[in-house]
């Protein structure tokens, strides 16, 4: 459920505009501009916390994580390895897209840009922007084996280590968002002391308030100030704003677990780390198509095809993933890290928690 409701509202954050700097700026404040930052913020930079720290919670059940070179050799097959090949896919689709139909596409200046898309070493790539995720993912991986035999003070140390980097932009090129990281190993923290499970017992509003109190105050001083958000007063807020974004969508994920939606995310699920992989490829090559129907951020019709596109991309995505596990499984399981194989997978729902 955590990870249907997270990867789906990337896409906000991702959502093809058609705009220009110059003309971001001349539509600044405009209500437009507002619906995009509010969904950006609420389900889509909010929602990517959660999906750290479930790793992390994951990972610290796992007993295979105990042996480094098992565990990382598996990490690198579902994780780094589909990272490098949707990327080639991006470079190959997009920049040869971008010359057959003089789209507004990134052009490879040298074989070095090249490297560094493909293989995210220094820095975000120009393109699939979501994937400096799995890059610090994958290293949160390798130091998983480490971590969990670590006392509880040596993981607090690391949480605060980490959130100080964050606050002051520190621990590049090693790690691109340190903040992975940090939700990585609270996760872990999470799991020993059972708090997920704790938190399912409070009530909803409990769970929601404190991301309903900070949020409000971020998006007030990016929308209505110039706020910067590259100083550390910003940053500082920016993980607070994280922090309460991942207990409220862990006790969002719980409620909808026992909702009537439940079935609907449950046949979803499994295509989410492939919908994660390749939406940025259909923002570059499907936006502008559908922009010339809709129009750019600020035409009538765009509300329309901003809210709705997450669910345009499930609506490709789906039949791909479904089509290539048919015809072509070895395709579908490379790209998938092992997650679409043809085979059900079952789903377990747990009990409603004693009192909740």
């Amino acid at each position: 459920m955590a990870r249907v409701i997270c990867i789906m509202g990337i896409v906000y954050v991702h959502a093809w505009t058609g705009l220009t700097g110059p003309e971001f700026e001349a539509l600044r404040g405009s209500a437009q501009d507002i619906m995009r930052w509010v969904m950006m913020d609420v389900f889509g930079r909010s929602a990517v916390p959660l999906l750290g720290l479930v790793s992390g919670w994951l990972v610290a059940g796992s007993s295979r994580v105990r042996n480094w070179g098992s565990h990382v050799a598996r990490k690198a097959r579902t994780i780094l390895l589909p990272m490098v090949l949707w990327n080639v896919l991006a470079l190959i689709l997009i920049c040869g897209s971008g010359k057959l139909f003089n789209l507004q596409v990134p052009w490879p200046p040298s074989l070095s840009w090249v490297f560094q898309e493909v293989f995210i070493l220094t820095r975000p790539p120009d393109m699939n922007v979501q994937m400096p995720f799995l890059r610090d993912l994958f290293l949160c991986m390798v130091l998983a084996p480490m971590l969990v035999r670590w006392p509880g003070w040596a993981l607090a140390c690391v949480l605060a280590l980490t959130g100080v980097c964050h606050i002051f932009d520190l621990g590049a090129p090693i790690i691109l968002r340190v903040s992975i990281l940090f939700f990585f190993t609270l996760g872990i923290l999470v799991r020993r002391s059972n708090l997920a499970d704790r938190i399912t017992q409070w009530p909803l509003i409990l769970a929601a308030l404190p991301f309903l109190i900070v949020m409000p105050i971020q998006l007030c001083l990016t929308l209505t100030r110039d706020w910067d958000m590259a100083t550390p007063e910003a940053r500082e807020l920016d993980l607070a704003v994280r922090i309460a974004a991942a207990l409220a969508y862990w006790r969002v994920a719980w409620a909808l677990t026992f909702s009537p939606l439940r079935q609907t995310f449950l046949k979803i699920e499994p295509y989410m780390f492939f919908y994660f992989c390749a939406h940025l490829i259909l923002m570059w090559l499907g936006g502008p198509l559908l922009g010339k129907v809709f129009g750019k951020l600020g035409s009538p019709l765009y509300p329309i095809y901003f809210l709705t596109q997450p669910f345009m991309v499930l609506a490709v995505i789906m039949p791909i993933g479904m089509a290539l596990t048919r015809y072509w499984p070895s395709a579908a399981d490379l790209l998938s890290g092992g997650r679409l194989t043809g085979e059900p997978r079952r789903k377990t729902i747990p009990a409603w928690p004693e009192g909740a």
